[in-house]
């Protein structure tokens, strides 16, 4: 994670003076069965898409606020990272894509009986999107039908 001092002085301005959402109370809900039962699916904040798969908007005002379907099959490393901003290192998940989408962690997991099952379907978004209403609105409801009908019983967020 940066610093703020790591920033530019532009996006240290930024950071500054943006308008925080807050969320209270804090959407929450407790897991309804073990960990070693249970179906995770993983949600990306790393702009990530598959070969092939549409980019993410980079000019788009306020930030793309669409999603891209992740597959499990996917070999990590082949994805395509198309993030807007400059306030992270891109080079580290360049270098290894699960420090941004920990599929084949995750998988491992699976394999020794953490967790019960993966979803077949991951989701990544665009992080930095600092006119959220659209996301919320349009994007937020087809994201959890996704997992709804992937029947996953807890998501990982994984914000860069």
């Amino acid at each position: 994670m940066s610093r703020l001092s790591d920033l530019s002085l532009k996006d240290q301005i930024f950071v500054r003076s943006y308008r925080w959402r807050r969320i209270d109370p804090v959407p929450w809900a407790p897991l309804q069965k073990p960990l070693s039962e249970s179906r995770l699916g993983i949600v990306s904040s790393a702009g990530l898409s598959v070969p092939g798969q549409e980019k993410f908007n980079p000019k788009h005002k306020g930030g793309d606020p669409t999603f891209r379907e992740i597959p499990s099959t996917v070999e990590v490393q082949d994805l395509v990272e198309n993030h807007r901003s400059q306030s992270w290192n891109h080079r580290a998940v360049g270098q290894d894509k699960n420090l941004a989408i920990p599929i084949d962690r995750a998988k491992e997991l699976v394999e020794v009986g953490r967790i019960g099952s993966l979803s077949d379907r991951h989701l990544s978004v665009m992080g930095s999107i600092t006119a959220p209403g659209r996301f919320l609105r349009d994007h937020v409801p087809q994201a959890v039908d996704v997992f709804v009908q992937e029947r996953v019983d807890i998501a990982l967020l994984v914000p860069v």
